[in-house]
């Protein structure tokens, strides 16, 4: 394995894994400092910087194609949920009712969240390839800074309204649109440093 396949592979695994966790986290809402904020906040602001360094070590072909595998992914992990949900539990071991209380997907909030990953995190690849193709290698945390400065209030607009508008009133929808962009903001932050942590990759055909 190259030098650069190496860390490609594992921020790629990453960012899945963190796509994936927060999904599934997103199905409870907590209370956090007074404002309502889904589950899937406390991890998938990590994302947005894991796209980054994919982008960076791979090029925006490699950020696309991981992105629309976390989509994909995070889709089908739904539909299995579901699946497993409805089929008949085994008498043997009693009725399993936790796991579909759990686990059970609900649509709407799924849906919100795959649109929402996907349109964002696109954009913050655009906004991304748009700064090294002007600026070249210089201030790498800038550039995620840039990128993400748009991404994340997008993400967290698409989603909370997505999932939570006109079932929660305006004042809790208000409230996690606000956690939301918060607690990404402040990922963002402190997750800046992590752009030094993998080598700069080769870009193909202005894959920058």
């Amino acid at each position: 394995m190259s030098h650069l396949s190496r860390p490609l592979v594992w921020v790629a695994g990453l960012y899945v894994g963190a796509q994936i966790l927060s999904d599934i986290s997103s199905l409870r809402i907590l209370s956090l400092f007074g404002l309502s904020v889904d589950g899937g906040t406390l991890i998938y602001p990590i994302t947005f910087t894991l796209r980054d360094l994919v982008h960076k070590t791979g090029g925006k072909s490699a950020a696309r194609d991981v992105i629309l595998v976390a989509a994909l992914l995070n889709l089908f992990m739904a539909l299995l949920f579901w699946l497993v949900g409805i089929l008949p539990p085994d008498p043997a071991v009693g009725s399993q009712e936790s796991f579909g209380v759990l686990l059970s997907p609900v649509w709407r909030i799924v849906l919100a969240s795959i649109v929402a990953e996907l349109f964002s995190e696109l954009v913050d690849g655009e906004i991304y390839s748009l700064w090294v193709r002007t600026r070249g290698q210089k201030r790498q945390w800038l550039r995620v800074l840039v990128s993400n400065s748009v991404s994340v209030p997008l993400d967290s607009l698409i989603f909370s309204l997505g999932a939570f508008a006109f079932d929660l009133s305006w004042e809790v929808v208000l409230g996690i649109i606000l956690a939301n962009i918060g607690i990404k903001w402040g990922v963002t932050l402190l997750s800046l440093p992590l752009i030094y942590t993998v080598p700069e990759g080769q870009t193909f055909n202005g894959d920058g």
